[in-house]
């Protein structure tokens, strides 16, 4: 069983300065997204510059996507008791799927904005955003969340008293003793293999693919791990009856996925002519300095 890492929710290494791991994880995901995004808007023949320029509109609304949805969700036991804390600092809780809806919402205008084709916007960011989808998960790790039932696997992590869910109380399953399943890994394990499924189909197959093709493969991939995990939690505050209410997004973005792959290759559908690699533009000599006169 792996030892319980001595630091949790609020740790510092510079007192007065706590950690805030999520934060951590979302930089490293966002540099990780951003190298990964630029060599695959060069492939399809954009400048990787609009990787850059369209990050600040599309991060604001991404967080402000995932700060809502986490609001939501987390409504009842947190934020109706003291609703100004949804929206004072210190931020902490962001959900993936309403940061997703944001950062979708964010593409959408800055290439409306600048004219570029939407669906090959969305298949540009997507591996690198399943590479950051993964990264950014271990931050449940150091915060203690994200975790499933009891387990003697070896892999099973220690979970402290105070961040139980109602289910799991050290009473009954003793700190020392007992493992819990990190559901944080498997699904940041999964992401990570989804993104690297991605980057070979857009490496091998992008003359067969259709705009739209690995965005329609992220619902359906993500979806599908999402769902399934959800089985094995605990707690869950947002549902619609006795259902989480991320499980049914996970089968709406599943069905979107498939509709939207076997429309893309409906029968007489011909393949998209991509651009050619884009080449930056050869820097002018700089012009002869004149001779010297006698």
């Amino acid at each position: 069983m792996f030892p319980l890492i001595n630091i949790t929710p609020g740790a510092e290494i510079v007192p007065g300065l706590p950690i805030a791991w999520y934060g951590v994880g979302y930089v490293i995901g966002l540099a990780v997204m951003l190298l990964v995004s630029q060599r695959e808007a060069e492939r399809r023949g954009f400048a990787p510059s609009h990787i850059w320029s369209a990050l600040l509109l599309v991060g604001v609304l991404a967080l402000v996507g995932g700060r809502l949805y986490h609001v939501i969700d987390q409504w009842g036991p947190i934020y109706s008791l003291d609703p100004l804390k949804a929206i004072l600092p210190p931020y902490s809780g962001l959900g993936l799927y309403g940061g997703v809806a944001g950062a979708a919402l964010g593409i959408f205008i800055y290439t409306r904005w600048k004219g570029l084709p939407l669906r090959l916007a969305l298949d540009t960011v997507i591996p690198g955003t399943l590479f950051a989808q993964g990264i950014a998960r271990w931050g449940n790790f150091f915060n203690q969340e994200l975790y499933g039932p009891p387990t003697d696997a070896p892999w099973g992590i220690a979970i402290d008293c105070a961040h139980r869910v109602a289910a799991y109380p050290c009473s009954a399953f003793p700190f020392e003793t007992t493992g819990f399943h990190p559901l944080f890994f498997y699904e940041s394990s999964l992401d990570i293999l989804g993104g690297l499924i991605a980057l070979y189909l857009s490496r091998r197959f992008l003359a067969r693919l259709q705009p739209g093709d690995l965005a329609a493969f992220w619902g359906i991939w993500y979806g599908s791990v999402r769902g399934l995990l959800e089985f094995f939690r605990e707690g869950w505050n947002w549902t619609l009856g006795p259902i989480p209410t991320a499980q049914l997004v996970g089968l709406i973005v599943i069905g979107v996925g498939i509709a939207w792959i076997a429309w893309n290759h409906r029968p007489g559908t011909k393949p998209y002519p991509y651009l050619e690699p884009y080449r930056p533009p050869e820097a002018e000599p700089p012009e002869p300095s004149p001779e010297p006169s006698d």
